[in-house]
């Protein structure tokens, strides 16, 4: 089994990551302690938990991580919507984030899929 840097989903959440993180440079001050904070922790955990997930021995243990991270997309997400109805970014940025979350989602859920056939196989 190879690195988890390895995996394409994590580097789509990666990708995520880092948009994230210069989109909130963006942000009034006033919301570093609040949606600031709460969307860089939610876009951090996507990868963070598609790493553990895959440093776990169990298939299904790794599964429960994915599940995790599928969760902090659709988080995510929701803190771009709040961004956006706060005018704290613009419709085409907030869609095409949006978008990426979504393929992130997309492949989290291939990869629960093969890992759960891997774990049939066993």
């Amino acid at each position: 089994m190879g690195a988890f840097t390895d995996l394409e989903v994590w580097k789509k959440a990666r990708m995520l990551r880092n948009n994230i993180t210069e989109l909130v440079k963006t942000f009034p001050t006033d919301e570093k302690y609040r949606l600031t904070d709460q969307i860089i922790r939610s876009s951090r955990s996507i990868g963070n938990n598609i790493a553990e997930g895959h440093g776990r021995f169990h298939y299904i243990d790794a599964s429960k991580f994915l599940v995790n991270a599928r969760g902090s997309a659709a988080e995510t997400i929701d803190h771009l919507i709040i961004a956006f109805d706060n005018k704290f970014t613009d419709e085409q940025t907030s869609q095409t984030l949006k978008q990426d979350c979504e393929e992130c989602m997309r492949m989290i859920n291939g990869y629960i899929a093969y890992l759960r056939r891997q774990a049939g196989d066993q």
